[in-house]
Order: structure tokens, then C-alpha cells, then sequence
């Protein structure tokens, strides 16, 4: 149990003084410093902490952080701003919506959920991680960022999932520009087979990705002939979650 309550104690140091070092949170805590680092390894491996990109000798929070207690985000902007116009979007596709964030260039993750009434229907439990470069939630995302951080994320090793993810950075980048032009991406088994999603970004004052909202299905569900009905749908949704997160 001691080992427990030290590692939530540093969990929280970092969040409170992030990005830190072990040299930081060694005198802070006046541990040895080989305790510290084998307690910020510990809590990397299980997803909660992360080396900072620019400097991997500082440490983090990563947005796993969010899956502890998902109630919590019931008092977040982000939250109140997204419910409302999850549910309206889910009765009118009668799919299931989700609403993910980014995880730096790590990944996206689920942080809230509304289910449709299908029998059978995706589903991606809160806290759940996905890749940026295999998913609509991800190409949303990136397809906002600077330069700069899109050609840092592409120049890292594209992992394939099946035969339609993109690998080649040269290719992302040119969907990318397409998803940044037409306002939604799409994911159409790129990253789970049987899988489709059309995604949209909610975004901040000076229009950098916070979030993105999703519409996901079985792809025994998608209909190409309204992938433009779609994405304008899950594109507004996303517009009013952004107009209602900045008020």
C-alpha cells in the first residue's frame, strides 16, 4: 500500500508541475532518485504518465487521465458543451457518437459516448485510445495543426492496421488537406475492420483541435451515397460544440 500512495503522490506532483523532471520531484519528495524514476516508468507503462516530446527528460499527464473517473467531466466546459449536441446527432442518425481528445501526437482518446439503439453497433469504452493517422477522430485532429507538429508526427513510423490505413506520410498530409478543405474526415476500415467513422473537430479561440466529435457504424451500415449528408451533419454538430465551448 505505501508504494501505491507514493506513486498517486507523484502521479499528482506531475500533474501540478508538469512537465517536471525526476530531479524536480526527487527533492520534492526527498526520494531517492532511482525510487522516483522507477515510479514514473511504472506509471508510464500503464498509460498514465508520458515523456514530454520535446523534452523526454520532463514528465506529464497524458489524457488517460481522463478515463479515471469520467463523472468528473460532467463539470468541464467541454463536456457541457458537447452533450446536448451529441444526443441531438444521435437521434438523428441513430448511430453512436463519440467525443474523443488528443492525446498530444500520442493518439486520441474516448472521454464520453452516446449510444444508438441498434443491436449491433461500435463501441469504444471511455478511456479507450485510438491512433490519429487510422482514424476519423485523428485525421480531424491533425488536420488542424500546425506544420510543424503534423511534419514532427509524420516523420515517425506509420503503423498499418489493414489494407486501407495510410502509411505514407506524403499520402496523410495530401488527406490531411482534403479533411481541412471539406471540414470532415472519414475512416472507412482504416483502423478496425467493420468499422467506419466520419469525424469533425471542435475547436479552440484561435482555431487549434481540442476535441473531435464522431459518428461511428458498422460498415455493413454505411451508405456512401450520403457520406456529403453525413459529414454536414457531424460537421454542425461540431461547429455547435466549439460555439458553445467559447461562450
Amino acid at each position: 500500500m505505501k508504494s501505491v500512495t507514493r506513486s498517486l503522490r507523484i502521479l499528482e506532483a506531475v500533474a501540478q508541475h508538469q512537465p517536471v523532471t525526476v530531479g524536480e520531484l526527487t527533492k520534492l519528495f526527498g526520494l531517492p532518485k532511482s525510487t522516483v524514476q522507477r515510479t514514473l516508468v511504472t506509471l508510464n507503462e500503464a498509460g498514465w504518465l508520458r515523456a514530454n516530446r520535446k523534452d523526454t527528460t520532463r514528465w506529464e499527464i497524458g489524457a488517460r487521465v481522463l478515463a479515471v473517473r469520467p463523472a468528473a467531466l460532467q463539470g468541464s466546459s467541454l463536456f457541457a458543451a458537447a452533450r446536448e449536441p451529441m444526443i441531438r446527432l444521435r437521434d438523428t442518425l441513430n448511430e453512436t457518437i463519440h467525443l474523443s481528445v488528443p492525446d498530444a501526437l500520442h493518439g486520441m482518446v474516448v472521454v464520453d459516448r452516446v449510444d444508438c439503439d441498434h443491436a449491433v453497433r461500435t463501441f469504444h469504452a471511455i478511456g479507450d485510445t485510438s491512433p490519429l493517422h487510422a482514424t476519423a477522430a485523428g485525421h480531424a485532429v491533425l488536420a488542424h495543426l500546425p506544420k510543424s507538429e503534423v511534419d514532427e508526427f509524420t516523420a515517425g513510423t506509420l503503423e498499418g492496421y489493414g489494407d486501407e490505413t495510410i502509411t505514407d506520410p506524403v499520402e496523410l498530409r495530401a488527406e490531411l488537406r482534403r479533411v481541412k478543405g471539406r471540414g470532415y474526415s472519414v475512416n472507412l476500415n482504416q483502423y478496425l475492420q467493420g468499422v467506419c467513422a466520419i469525424a469533425a473537430p471542435v475547436l479552440d479561440g484561435d482555431g487549434l483541435p481540442v476535441a473531435a466529435v464522431a459518428v461511428s457504424m458498422p460498415d455493413s451500415r454505411f451508405d456512401a451515397g450520403r457520406l456529403a449528408e453525413l459529414g454536414q451533419l457531424v460537421t454542425a454538430a461540431a461547429a455547435d460544440i466549439t460555439a458553445r465551448h467559447l461562450r
